[in-house]
C-alpha cells in the first residue's frame, strides 16, 4: 500500500472533496453523441476500438437479457467522454478470456484493464457502474477540479488502479490565445509518458484554482507554468515557460525523473506554513 505523502494530503485541502462529477476530456474535438454503444462483431473491430480510445469501456455479454445491459447502455449519455462497446460474439469473448458476463475498462494513460467480472456484475446498479466508470476515467490530460482531488486521495490510500506516481501539472488560463495549441502539444507530450506521469491541467483563469498556483510558491507573472510532484514521496519542482512545447515539457520530465531537480523547494519551506 502506498503511503500518503505530505504533497498529497496539501492537495486534498486545496478544494476540498466534492461530489464525483462526469468529467469533460481536454481535447479540441468535440465530444461523441452516440446514443449507443457500439456492437463489436469481430477480434479486429474490437482491437481497433480499444486502440482508438484514451478511455473504452466495452460490456462483454453472454447473455443480451440480463438487466446489466440496459444499465451499461445507459452510461453512454453520462460519460461523453468514453467510449463504450458491447460484444457477445464468442470468438470476441474468447479472445479476451471472457467466459461470462463482464465489463472491461481499457485504459491508455497507463495500459491499464480493469474488469468486473460476473460476480461483481450481479449486483451492479447505474450508481455502481457510473462510480466504477468516474474512478478509473483517466484521459491523457486530466483537468484539475474536485475528481482530481478524489483520484489523489485514493492513489495517497493505495486505492487507486494506477502504479503512476508523478503528476505533471500545467498552469495556464484555458482563455488565453495561445491555449488550443499549447494543449495540443501538451497532449502530445503525454504520450511520451505513457504509464510513467499523469499530465494535469490547471486552469488559472478560475479564481479558486489560485491556491494551487500559490502552493508551488509560483506568482502570476511566471505564469504560464509546469509543476510535477510525486505523489508519494515528497519531492517537486517548477519551471515557468513562456511557450508550451513538447521539447520543454519532455526535458523538464526527464530531468525529474532522473532525480535533477531546478531547485532546492525543501530548503526554502517556511517550517511554520500553514499546509493548504
Amino acid at each position: 500500500m502506498l503511503k500518503k505523502s505530505r504533497v498529497s494530503q496539501k492537495f486534498l485541502g486545496l478544494g476540498g472533496i466534492a461530489r464525483p462529477r462526469t468529467s469533460t476530456p481536454l481535447t479540441t474535438e468535440g465530444p461523441s453523441t452516440a446514443p449507443e454503444p457500439r456492437w463489436l462483431t469481430d477480434i479486429p473491430a474490437t482491437v481497433e476500438f480499444i486502440a482508438a480510445a484514451e478511455v473504452a469501456v466495452i460490456g462483454f455479454f453472454q447473455d443480451l437479457e440480463t438487466p446489466i445491459v440496459s444499465v451499461f447502455r445507459s452510461m453512454v449519455q453520462q460519460f461523453q467522454d468514453v467510449s463504450f462497446g458491447i460484444s457477445n460474439h464468442s470468438e470476441v469473448l474468447t479472445h479476451y478470456n471472457v467466459t461470462s458476463n463482464s465489463i472491461c475498462l481499457f485504459r491508455l494513460v497507463d495500459n491499464e484493464q480493469l474488469h468486473l467480472d460476473a460476480e461483481e456484475i450481479e449486483n451492479l446498479d447505474a450508481a455502481k457502474l457510473s462510480r466504477f466508470i468516474h474512478t478509473n476515467n483517466l484521459h491523457w490530460v486530466t483537468e484539475y477540479s474536485p475528481m482530481y482531488q478524489i483520484l489523489l486521495f485514493q492513489i495517497a490510500a493505495g486505492l487507486f488502479n494506477t502504479m503512476v506516481e508523478t503528476h505533471l501539472l500545467l498552469m495556464m488560463n484555458k482563455a488565453s490565445p495561445e491555449f488550443e495549441e499549447s494543449i495540443h502539444r501538451y497532449q502530445t507530450a503525454a504520450k511520451l509518458f505513457q504509464g510513467q506521469i499523469l499530465f494535469v491541467l490547471v486552469d488559472t483563469g478560475k479564481r479558486e484554482n489560485g491556491k494551487v498556483v500559490a502552493y508551488f510558491k509560483l506568482k502570476e507573472s511566471q505564469l504560464p507554468a509546469l509543476a510535477i510532484y510525486d505523489s508519494v514521496d515528497d519531492k517537486w519542482d517548477t519551471l515557468p515557460i513562456t511557450e508550451v512545447t513538447v521539447e520543454k515539457v519532455q526535458g523538464f520530465c526527464d530531468g525529474f525523473l532522473s532525480g535533477v531537480l531546478l531547485r532546492d523547494h525543501k530548503a526554502e519551506e517556511d517550517p511554520g506554513k500553514e499546509e493548504l
